[in-house]
């Protein structure tokens, strides 16, 4: 399994002005006939795109064919942005739905982790470690983290883990992760707690314990 994607290297969650001028205009040009310029547009987000195809697929050759092909049915439909949200936004959401898609074209029977599969309605109580304690720099690198967090990723259902990566690893804001994922604010947030105490109690023991009773994530300090 590959690396947990991040954002792209020397980008940021939010655009700036200027940013968002060269993007608004690279769209107008797109639009009118300039295909060519296609792949500078969206160049930023290819990163955040896979990662949200493989947040469903969990599959690294599925979820870059998705990839691929949510990236030309945005050029294909790109009059239909009609920058009511981030062109990001709409591009995940793009993404989002067509590893939906090709997900439900999987194996039907496949089954989730009996206890991870209660919709938003449903309660997790998260265990109670004794001892937790901040762990060691020096005993823990983050690439272990990430490594870790990576597997552990794997154990949650599909509604936690798209989630988590669109809110805590590629730093979607809430609103937008509503809008590419098509569910309630609200419906972000409670999945994204959960996600968040779930990983914390899978990946707890296997790090020795080490980790503090304030779940870190909670305060915006993430390992990867």
């Amino acid at each position: 399994m590959p690396s947990l994607p991040g954002p792209p290297p020397g980008t940021t969650a939010q655009l700036t002005e200027s940013d968002s001028s060269d993007e608004a205009r690279l769209i107008v040009r797109v639009r009118d006939g300039e295909p060519e310029l296609f792949y500078e547009l969206i160049r930023p987000y290819e990163r955040r795109v896979y990662a949200a195809t493989f947040a469903i697929l969990r599959n690294p050759a599925n979820a870059e064919d998705a990839a691929q092909e949510a990236l030309l049915k945005a050029l294909k439909h790109i009059r239909q942005f009609r920058a009511e949200s981030r062109f990001s936004t709409w591009l995940i959401q793009i993404a989002v739905n067509e590893a939906r898609m090709r997900k439900r074209k999987e194996n039907s029977d496949r089954t989730e982790p009996i206890t991870q599969n209660a919709d938003d309605q449903g309660e997790y109580k998260p265990r109670d470690f004794a001892d937790w304690r901040e762990i060691p720099s020096e005993v823990l690198e983050r690439k272990e983290v990430r490594e870790k967090l990576s597997g552990a990723l794997t154990s949650l259902s599909q509604i936690y883990r798209e989630v988590f990566v669109l809110r805590d690893v590629q730093q979607l804001s809430i609103e937008e992760t509503s809008k590419a994922l098509g569910i309630s604010t609200a419906s972000v947030k409670t999945r994204l707690l959960r996600a968040r105490l779930m990983l914390r109690d899978m990946l707890a023991p296997g790090l020795g314990g080490q980790w503090s009773s304030k779940f870190s994530f909670s305060k915006g300090e993430k390992p990867w």
